[in-house]
C-alpha cells in the first residue's frame, strides 16, 4: 500500500504549482505588455517619420515622373533600409491602393489597405494604432502615414504615405531574441519562485498544521492502544492507517472510533440484556430448591410426633435442597469473582500429579463401589507454576459435572498425562453428553461464561464448566472436548507445565 503525503506536504505543492501557473501567467501577460508598450514607444518615436519622408522626398509622390520616382525611391530605401531593415514605405492612393512600394513590388500581396486607422492616425488618436500588413501577413502592424500635399493641376485628390514600423524582418529578431530572453527569465523566476515557496510555505504549513499533526498522532496511539481488545472479543481487526495525510488519518480514527463506540454499545445492550435473563435465571433456579426447602421445613416442624425415620427422610431432603442453594450460590461467586479483569493469581509450584490424586479421592465414599477412578499411565512428577486452590477448584468441578449430570453404573473415569510443555486433565463420562449449545462453544474456543448457558428447562446451566474454563484461561490453558467414540463426555483440561 502506498504511503500518502503529508496534508502540509501536499498544501504546500498545491501552493507551489499555482504559483508556477501564477508566475507563467504573469509572463505571459508581462511579454505581451512589453510587446505592447514596445510598439507604442515605436510608433510614437517615429510618428512623424512618414511626413518627414513626404517633406524631404517630394518626388516620391509624383507618378508621372517615372526616372525620378525610381532614383528617389532608391535613394529613400538604401537609407531606410541602413536606419531600419524592419521598416516598409508604401504609396497609397486617395482609396488606399498600394501604388507603389519601395522595394520589391512582388513582395506585395494585399493591394488594400484600410484607410480607417490611417484617417485616426493622421486625426491625433491614441496611440498605439495598427493597420493593414500589405505583405500579407494577416497580423494588423504599427505604422506611420502622411498625406501628399496637393499640387497645381492635380486632377484626383492627393495619396498616403504609409511605412510600416515593425515588418517581418523585426518580428524574426524579436522572436530570436527577446522570446527567448524572456521565457529564459520567466522560467528562473518560476523555478525560483517554487524553491522558495517550497522552504518557506513548506515551514510555515508545517508550523500551521502542528496541531493537526498532533491531535492525528493521538488519535493514532489511542486506536493502537484499544484495538486489540476490540479485536479479541468481536473478532474484527481494522487495519492500522498508514497514510502519512493527517487529515485522513484523523478521518479513519474518528471512523475507528465510531465503530468501536457502536460496538462497546451493541456489547453493552446485549450484556444488559443478558443480565437481566441471568438474573431471571438465577431467580428461577434459587426459588425451586427454596420452595422445596421451605415446604420440607414446614412439614419437619408440623410432624413433631410422627415416626423419627419420616422426620429423619424430610430432614435429609430439606438438607439436600439447601445443599443446592449454597452450590449454586458459591458458583455463581466463584465466576463473579473470577470474570473481575483485577483477578490475582496466587501462583505457587505444586504438584499437579497429586493434586489430580488427591481431587479424586474426596469423591470415594467408604465401603462404597468408587464413583470416580483414576485411570491411565502414571504421568510422573507433572509440577505446575499456578493458583493451586483455582486449579483444584476447576478439576473438582470437572468431577462434580460429571457424577451429577451423567449418573452411570460406570465411574466417572479421570487420567492425566503429558503432551509436549503443557499437562492434559480428562475426565470422561458415560452420560449423555453436553447441551448442545455448551459443546458448540467449547468446539468454537468460546466463553461459557458470556453469557452464561440457559436450560430448556428454565435457569442456567454450565456454571462449573465456565469456571474451569475461566481458570484455565487464566493460567494459559484451555477447556475442550474430546472425542468420545463410546458416547458420553470427554473433556480436557490443558496448562501448561512450570518450565
Amino acid at each position: 500500500m502506498t504511503t500518502r503525503r503529508s496534508f502540509s506536504a501536499r498544501l504546500t505543492w498545491a501552493l507551489a504549482l499555482l504559483l508556477l501557473a501564477y508566475g507563467v501567467f504573469v509572463a505571459m501577460l508581462g511579454r505581451q505588455v512589453a510587446a505592447e508598450h514596445e510598439r507604442e514607444s515605436l510608433q510614437r518615436l517615429s510618428y512623424g517619420l512618414a511626413q518627414h519622408i513626404v517633406g524631404h522626398w517630394p518626388e516620391i509622390a509624383a507618378p508621372t515622373r517615372e526616372q525620378a520616382d525610381v532614383a528617389a525611391r532608391e535613394a529613400l530605401l538604401n537609407m531606410l533600409m541602413v536606419v531600419n531593415p524592419a521598416v516598409q514605405v508604401y504609396v497609397l492612393d486617395a482609396d488606399g491602393r498600394v501604388q507603389a512600394y519601395v522595394g520589391d513590388p512582388a513582395l506585395v500581396r494585399e493591394h488594400q489597405v484600410d484607410l480607417v486607422p490611417v484617417r485616426r492616425f493622421l486625426a491625433g488618436a491614441p496611440l498605439p494604432l495598427r493597420g493593414t500588413d500589405p505583405m500579407g501577413s494577416g497580423e494588423p502592424r504599427i505604422f506611420s502615414a502622411a498625406m501628399f500635399p496637393v499640387r497645381a493641376g492635380d486632377t484626383r485628390p492627393p495619396g498616403y504615405l504609409y511605412v510600416v514600423l515593425d515588418g517581418r524582418a523585426r518580428e524574426q529578431v524579436e522572436s530570436q531574441v527577446t522570446h527567448d530572453r524572456i521565457w529564459q527569465g520567466a522560467a528562473w523566476a518560476a523555478g525560483l519562485g517554487l524553491l522558495a515557496t517550497l522552504a518557506l510555505g513548506g515551514f510555515a504549513l508545517r508550523r500551521l498544521t502542528l496541531p493537526l499533526h498532533r491531535l492525528a498522532r493521538r488519535l493514532r496511539d489511542y486506536s493502537l492502544t484499544t484495538r486489540p481488545a476490540d479485536a479479541t472479543e468481536t473478532g474484527t481487526a481494522s487495519t492500522q492507517p498508514v497514510s502519512g495525510d493527517e487529515v485522513q488519518a484523523i478521518g479513519a480514527a474518528f471512523e475507528s472510533m465510531t465503530q468501536r463506540l457502536e460496538l462497546q454499545t451493541t456489547r453493552e445492550r446485549e450484556q444488559a440484556a443478558a443480565h437481566r435473563e441471568t438474573m431471571a435465571s438465577v431467580a428461577h433456579d434459587l426459588r425451586t430448591p427454596l420452595t422445596a426447602l421451605h415446604g420440607h421445613l414446614e412439614a419437619l416442624a408440623g410432624s413433631t410426633g410422627d415416626d423419627p425415620t419420616s422426620r429423619q427422610r424430610v430432614l435429609q431432603t430439606a438438607l439436600a435442597q439447601s445443599n443446592k442453594v449454597r452450590r449454586l450460590s458459591q458458583q455463581l461467586f466463584e465466576l463473579a469473582a473470577l470474570q473481575s479483569s483485577d483477578q490475582v493469581l496466587q501462583r505457587e509450584r505444586f504438584r499437579l500429579d497429586e493434586l489430580v490424586t488427591d481431587a479424586v479421592q474426596k469423591f470415594d465414599a467408604p465401603g462404597s463401589p468408587p464413583s470416580v477412578t483414576l485411570g491411565g499411565e502414571p504421568p510422573g512428577r507433572l509440577e505446575l507454576n499456578g493458583d493451586l486452590q483455582l486449579i483444584e477448584r476447576a478439576v473438582t468441578n470437572l468431577i462434580d459435572n460429571a457424577l451429577r449430570h451423567a449418573p452411570s453404573a460406570r465411574p466417572v473415569r479421570v487420567s492425566l498425562d503429558r503432551d509436549g510443555t503443557n499437562a492434559r486433565i480428562v475426565v470422561e463420562d458415560a452420560g449423555p453428553g453436553l447441551p448442545l449449545e455448551l459443546a458448540q462453544r467449547l468446539e468454537q474456543g468460546r466463553s461459557l461464561r458470556d453469557p452464561p448457558a440457559r436450560r430448556a428447562g428454565g435457569g442456567i446451566g454450565g456454571l462449573g464448566l465456565a469456571i474451569a474454563q475461566r481458570v484455565a484461561q487464566l493460567h494459559g490453558g484451555t477447556l475442550h472436548l474430546l472425542p468420545a467414540p463410546q458416547g458420553g463426555t470427554r473433556l480436557c483440561l490443558a496448562l501448561p507445565l512450570a518450565g
